[in-house]
């Protein structure tokens, strides 16, 4: 999906923050920071265990991905998708790409891999459906 689109590419890789926008029972949605990193065509993000988040998702699994704009609101990119809780998938410490993506800021929180492990267990996989970029 971003391969005719380098620029976001490039923006998946390096930035380190996407605001994820889950649907609650009420049809409310609900938008937190989230770390992700992409793998093979997919979004995978680590989450705490007992989160709004993951009773939306696996209750509604559409789910919307944004990127920050710049401050004048152009250079947007918004990703809708389908997100999955992933039990199977290995665990933060375990995803190579993952923890030399967000080393630095897991260290800035006085967490190691191990303990950013122990503390969101919970993998999600986000497969996207539509992608809206300016």
């Amino acid at each position: 999906m971003f391969e005719e689109r380098p620029d976001i590419q490039e923006r998946l890789d390096g930035e380190l923050v996407a605001w994820m926008t889950t649907v609650n029972p009420a049809g409310l949605p609900q938008t937190s920071p989230v770390w992700f990193l992409v793998e093979d065509e997919r979004f995978v993000i680590y989450s705490l265990a007992s989160t709004p988040r993951t009773r939306n998702i696996e209750a509604n699994p559409k789910v919307c991905l944004n990127l920050n704009s710049t401050p004048t609101g152009s250079e947007v990119v918004i990703i809708e998708g389908v997100a999955e809780i992933a039990p199977d998938g290995p665990a933060a410490e375990e995803d190579d790409a993952y923890v030399a993506k967000y080393r630095d800021q897991m260290s800035g929180l006085g967490m190691t891999p191990q303990s950013f492990s122990a503390d969101y267990p919970v993998r999600i996989h986000v497969t996207p459906t539509r992608l809206r970029a300016s």
